[in-house]
C-alpha cells in the first residue's frame, strides 16, 4: 500500500464522480469491495461515530448498496424518475493514512443535484478506506459528512453522494 501515490487516488475518486454524474451506477457499485460500507451519518454525529449505535440517514452494507442501486436505475423510482442531474465535485484529496492493506483517504466534497427547476447543494468532506486488489483500488468504505446544519431545504438524499 506504500506504493499508491496520491495522484493515483485522485483519478479513482475523479472516476467514481464522473460515474455518478454519468448515472453508471451499477459500474459505479463496481468500484466497492464485497465487503464494503456506504455511510452517510446525520449532520449532527461525530466523524467517527458508528452506525450501530447512532441514527444514520444511510448506513449499507454492499448487499444493501446494491439494492439501492437497482432501485434507483427502476422507472418506478418516483424520487429519481426522471433522474436529478448532479455534479460530484472532489478536492483537497489527501492520504491521511497507511495500514499493510489499506489507505485512508479525505477529501473535500460538494454534491450539485438539479431536479424540476431546483438545484440542491450538498457540501462536506468524504472519508474513504481504498484497499488494492487484481483489478487495482477499490473501496471498502465511503463515508460522507455533510456540513450542513440539517437536510433542509433538501428534505431528504434520494442521490448517491
Amino acid at each position: 500500500m506504500n506504493d499508491i501515490r496520491r495522484d493515483e487516488v485522485e483519478d479513482f475518486l475523479f472516476r467514481e464522480a464522473e460515474l455518478l454524474d454519468d448515472w453508471r451506477l451499477r459500474e459505479w457499485l463496481e468500484l466497492f469491495t464485497d465487503d464494503a460500507r456506504y455511510l452517510v451519518p446525520s449532520t449532527d454525529l461525530k466523524v467517527d461515530a458508528s452506525p450501530d449505535d447512532n441514527l444514520f440517514y444511510i448506513a449499507d452494507d454492499r448487499f444493501r448498496l446494491g439494492e439501492r442501486v437497482a432501485r434507483l436505475m427502476k422507472r418506478t423510482a418516483h424520487s429519481e424518475h426522471p433522474r436529478s442531474k448532479t455534479r460530484h465535485l472532489v478536492a483537497n484529496v489527501r492520504i491521511r493514512g497507511r495500514s499493510q492493506d489499506a489507505i485512508e483517504v479525505g477529501a473535500a466534497a460538494v454534491t450539485y443535484r438539479t431536479k424540476n427547476g431546483i438545484t440542491d447543494t450538498f457540501i462536506g468532506s468524504n472519508r474513504y478506506q481504498l484497499v488494492v486488489n487484481g483489478q487495482g483500488l477499490k473501496i471498502r468504505e465511503k463515508r460522507c459528512h455533510l456540513d450542513l446544519d440539517g437536510l433542509r431545504p433538501h428534505g431528504r438524499i434520494s442521490i448517491l453522494l
